[in-house]
């Protein structure tokens, strides 16, 4: 497991499309939303540019991000929650997000509302045991 700027990155055992799918596969068990799912990878190459797979899933639950937005207004700039999958130069897979704690130091959010992001722990243990190793 990597962290850098409050990203946290993990190495997938899948490809990309595979831990698209288990990763939404995960959220709907959950019970959480996928708001859109954004293909950067598909679009470049719609525009003529290559780039190696890259999927931007963006989910939450507006029960939880709400209470957050309306005690620190600037947070609604981080949610809904997102993960990258992406495929690097050297064709290995990483599944990336940010840090529930980088975004409470980065917004300044109420301690007691840490739980409404962290508690994305659940589906972030499930992706480890499905997807990912928390090797760099």
């Amino acid at each position: 497991m990597s962290s850098n700027n409050g990203i946290i990155s993990l190495l997938s055992k899948h490809s990309v499309e595979e831990t698209v799918e288990q990763i939404k596969g995960i959220l709907q068990a959950k019970g959480i939303r996928l708001f859109a799912l954004v293909d950067h990878s598909g679009e470049a190459e719609q525009a003529g540019m290559h780039m190696p797979p890259t999927k931007l899933l963006i989910f939450g639950d507006p029960k939880a991000g709400t209470p957050l937005m309306l005690a620190t207004p600037t947070v609604a700039i981080d949610l809904p929650l997102k993960i990258l999958v992406w495929e690097d130069a050297l064709g290995k897979r990483w599944v990336s997000y940010n840090s529930p704690q980088y975004l409470k130091t980065r917004h300044g959010f109420p301690e007691d509302l840490l739980q409404n992001i962290a508690a994305s722990k659940r589906w972030r243990r499930k992706l480890r045991s499905k997807s990912c190793s928390n090797k760099k």
